[in-house]
């Protein structure tokens, strides 16, 4: 449950290069970046309009390496929301969500 009724994690998932801060810098900043960065781990926040109400987003875009896996483990625990983000030209992309979804549902069920 979020620590206030209009306060929600998101977190984003992926390998790496599949375009995870490219998706999420369009979302938050309306812009999109075209090249390559690789990230550890970035927060955006984000306030929407959500059922006449004002909900507020913490975006978590995360790395996609596994060098990390307690940070991993963290951002799923804290986590409301997940975004799996794989490229439709990468089947490796697919295949690398499988055990992120199967620790996604043995944390929270």
């Amino acid at each position: 449950m979020p620590e206030q009724s209009n306060d929600y994690r998101v977190v984003v998932f992926g390998a790496g290069g599949v375009g995870k801060s490219s998706l999420v810098l369009r979302f938050v900043k309306g812009t999109f970046r075209e090249s390559y960065i690789p990230t550890i781990e970035d927060t955006y926040r984000q306030v929407i309009s959500c059922d006449k109400s004002i909900c507020t987003l913490q975006i978590t875009d995360t790395t996609g390496s596994h060098q990390f896996p307690a940070m991993q483990r963290l951002s799923i625990s804290k986590g409301h929301a997940f975004i799996l983000v794989y490229s439709i030209t990468s089947r490796q992309s697919l295949e690398e969500l499988k055990p992120i979804y199967e620790q996604i549902c043995q944390i929270k069920g």
